[in-house]
């Protein structure tokens, strides 16, 4: 699955993260409009979610571990880290759209508003989980590009040397543009 995101082109992880979720709720606003159904919304939200989430940390993945075998010997990464990073958003996205699915249809379905209780203690528990996740993915930004960096360059690379990187995954539609072709080249030699 690596080699597919390392050689894939930039459209076609922009069509897989951006126009496919896109193209779903496209087609499932005017279901809701027709139907006067708000919860088809809510059954086809974890499916965007993951095809994003599913996406974009896909490619994260592909590039920190994928082009680990270029990185010169005497750099060492942590890959580990990174690895365990990238998990932690994933989990919690898949957590988040499921639970927030299943709590806001069951409400719609019993036409009664959600128990109080419940949605303190999920903002309770959400919340720091929010926070740290959003800690991941800034790591995992900053892995990323300083992997890529690394691997260009030759030589273990500093912040300065991958600030452009970091900025361009951080704004991934349009950093997916740049990035992604140079990738290919990486790995084409």
């Amino acid at each position: 699955m690596i080699e597919k995101f390392l050689k894939a082109k930039h459209w076609q992880i922009f069509m897989i993260t951006f126009g496919l979720p896109f193209l779903i709720q496209i087609i499932t606003i005017p279901m809701i409009i027709i139907g006067n159904d708000p919860t088809i919304m809510m059954n086809v939200f974890p499916i965007i979610m993951i095809l994003f989430i599913g996406g974009f940390l896909g490619w994260f993945w592909s590039i920190g571990v994928g082009l680990q075998i270029k990185v010169p010997q005497d750099v060492k990464m942590k890959v580990k880290r990174f690895k365990v990073f990238l998990i932690i958003p994933l989990a919690y996205m898949l957590f988040i759209s499921i639970s927030m699915a299943s709590i806001f249809n069951g409400a719609i379905e019993v036409g009664q508003e959600p128990n109080p209780g419940i949605i303190g203690s999920m903002v309770g528990i959400i919340v720091p989980l929010h926070l740290f996740s959003m800690f991941c993915i800034f790591y995992c930004l900053y892995f990323v590009a300083k992997t890529f960096k690394t691997v260009e360059l030759q030589r273990e690379a500093t912040f300065s040397d991958f600030a452009g990187e970091f900025f361009m995954l951080w704004f991934f539609p349009i950093g997916i543009w740049v990035v992604q072709p140079k990738v290919n080249k990486m790995i084409e030699k």
